[in-house]
């Protein structure tokens, strides 16, 4: 079976080349942890972990190789005089938290008011992505994904609202599950004026 990877340019799978070889410092240092977590790194069933986990935590940590800021690069001003929300919603996405390497696991609403070109829609997805795939925290997420639309696309206004289940929290420590956390950024009208705030939310079927 061939190996496969997230690229982190265009988020789809790529075959896994020689220049993506692991260092064997990594594959030791996850064999380490096995070994400090109690079991055997040279079992059967453990022998090849190492190496599985650091394909692994590539692909999650793949958007440090990418900058999100280029999926705006690329706008449509030929939108027959389309002026209102542009919403897309329920995006699942992935991240890990920064503080334990934990899962984060949720979804996102990404909404901007164009003011003369608009974007392909599947590069809201691909920014959103472009920053999930690091650790973060959801606060910083949520801020990034605004900012990076608001500066690269000039609209009128963005607005984006995370919803995220965090195994930081619900596998360990308080171990609350079932709890999620919710995060949002309103620029521009969607912060300035309380009637476009109040549509967004309601688009993105939440109350304001």
């Amino acid at each position: 079976m061939t190996d496969r990877q997230a690229s982190p340019t265009d988020g789809d799978l790529v075959e896994a080349t020689d220049a993506m070889a692991i260092p064997a410092e990594v594959t030791a240092a996850i064999a380490t942890l096995i070994r400090w977590a109690g079991d055997d790194p040279t079992r059967e069933g453990l022998v090849d972990t190492p190496r599985r986990v650091a394909k692994a935590w590539r692909e999650y940590c793949a958007g440090y190789g990418d900058d999100p800021a280029r999926h705006l690069e690329r706008v449509f001003e030929e939108v027959g005089g389309y002026d209102e929300i542009v919403l897309l919603k329920d995006i699942p996405f992935q991240s890990h938290c920064e503080h334990h390497m934990a899962p984060i696991i949720g979804k996102a609403h990404i909404a901007y008011l164009p003011r003369d070109h608009v974007v392909g829609i599947s590069k809201l997805a691909r920014v959103l992505h472009g920053f999930a795939r690091r650790l973060q925290v959801q606060e910083r997420l949520t801020a990034e994904v605004a900012d990076c639309i608001w500066d690269n696309l000039k609209p009128q206004g963005v607005a984006v609202v995370i919803e995220a289940s965090h195994a930081c929290m619900t596998a360990r420590g308080v171990r609350t599950p079932g709890v999620s956390m919710v995060t949002s950024r309103m620029m521009g009208v969607f912060r300035d004026d309380e009637r476009s705030r109040k549509e967004v939310l309601a688009l993105m079927g939440l109350r304001s």
